[in-house]
């Protein structure tokens, strides 16, 4: 997960070594008339609080989004998301010489918001004890007092210092504690998500730990952060056979996680800039797939016969698409030229673009492609999101999170469609 502006990219798997459409119609036509926006929240609100098994929405808020992107965390309560969220992951703190570590300070905790960009309506002074993201997270939980976030550390690019923090996983524990737990905002977390990618596999660099570093790793933050608050994590979605989730003992160290958000997406993309055209995120397998493990389905199999319950695993969702261009036919398997043009990263779009920019036409491994001129691209609507929760309520698991807030429409369009 990641650099700025790119979505938590599974496409590092690649670097180192269908009924569920007819069951989202079928969710999506039963839908009743629409809430009022109060009832949303009364009915968010009592989810948060109960946090029935397979109930978790978990959503990330990017620290670099707040930039270009201009996501400011009242977009998440302006959009209704905050009503549907019972959890928020706060991407990323940086992992650097073994430890936890602040990622970007002006924008967590030292911009100055204007009355129109608070949650609450009112200015921030020159003088106030805490400003930026960090204080608007506050502000979010005030106004919805049953949703929790999360201070996520690590993703694509900040996971360099895992291999470190190995060496001494007291020391990394004690670090991400009592940076977490900070008297100035210790009221704004209520625990810690690790994405360390990858344990004993490469990402952007090599981790050579060994398989049991990351279940000593999870241990050492359990036993600091202690029984109250959360810890989580975000795990590799690859099933295949000596992949990255046999390269660490995921199923041992699930004892010291409240749930792992296997990351079941970027499977396929334009990091193979030749193609063949497929989706980035597909629940099922279909005739012609690359590679027979790469979806949805395979990889939460994979880890429930690992011994892992099925309520410690969360379905994983992206909220942009992948492309390539080039490309001259419509179905999946085509050849390609390269990435198609994004607006942040060539070969990536947010579904808020996408949806007018290359509406989508048909489906295939329970999510949605299109191919507009030359450009063919894949990703998720309401009705294939309708599908994967149906498929996530079958199996049993605990909930759902995605990746992440901004690529939403400004009505959340997409977060809606989580049942």
């Amino acid at each position: 997960m990641l650099r700025p502006q790119r979505p938590p990219a599974r496409f590092r798997t690649l670097i180192s070594a269908v009924c569920c459409t007819v069951l989202g119609a079928g969710l999506l036509a039963g839908a009743g008339p629409a809430a009022t926006a109060s009832q949303e929240a009364t009915a968010a609100d009592s989810a948060q609080e109960a946090a029935a098994p397979g109930s978790k929405v978990v959503g990330y808020f990017t620290e670099w989004g707040t930039y270009a992107r201009n996501y400011l965390v009242k977009n998440i309560d302006t959009s209704g998301s905050a009503a549907k969220l019972t959890h928020i992951n706060y991407a990323f703190g940086n992992v650097t010489g073994g430890k936890c570590a602040m990622g970007d300070s002006y924008a967590a905790t030292e911009r100055t918001y204007t009355a129109t960009e608070s949650v609450d309506g009112t200015a921030d002074t020159w003088d106030q004890p805490l400003r930026g993201t960090f204080n608007q997270l506050r502000e979010l939980k005030k106004k919805h007092p049953n949703l929790k976030v999360l201070w996520s550390f690590g993703g694509w690019t900040w996971s360099g210092g895992f291999a470190e923090a190995a060496g001494n996983p007291a020391a990394f524990a004690q670090s991400c504690y009592d940076l977490v737990e900070n008297s100035k905002w210790a009221d704004v977390f209520d625990g810690i998500d690790i994405d360390w990618e990858y344990p004993n596999a490469c990402g952007l660099t090599c981790d050579t730990s060994g398989r049991e570093a990351y279940g000593k790793l999870m241990s050492a933050v359990r036993a600091k952060f202690g029984g109250s608050s959360l810890v989580t994590a975000a795990i590799p979605a690859d099933a295949t056979s000596g992949g990255k989730i046999d390269a660490a003992d995921y199923a041992g160290a699930a004892q010291y996680v409240d749930w792992y958000n296997p990351m079941t997406y970027d499977f396929f993309g334009a990091f193979d800039a030749t193609g063949p055209t497929a989706p980035h995120s597909p629940l099922t397998s279909y005739p012609g797939i690359p590679k027979a493990e790469f979806h949805t389905s395979a990889t939460i199999d994979k880890l429930k016969g690992l011994g892992i319950p099925a309520s410690k695993l969360l379905l994983g969702i992206g909220f942009y698409g992948r492309g390539w261009t080039g490309v001259t036919q419509e179905a999946p398997g085509g050849t390609a030229t390269g990435p198609a043009a994004g607006t942040y990263e060539q070969g990536i779009d947010d579904y808020k673009v996408l949806k007018t920019k290359c509406p989508a036409t048909d489906t295939v491994g329970g999510t949605a492609y299109a191919k507009c001129g030359s450009d063919w691209w894949s990703y998720d609507t309401p009705s294939t999101i309708a599908g994967k929760t149906a498929y996530k309520n079958q199996q049993g698991l605990g909930g759902t999170f995605f990746w992440e807030l901004s690529g939403d429409t400004s009505d959340g369009e997409l977060i809606r469609a989580i049942n």
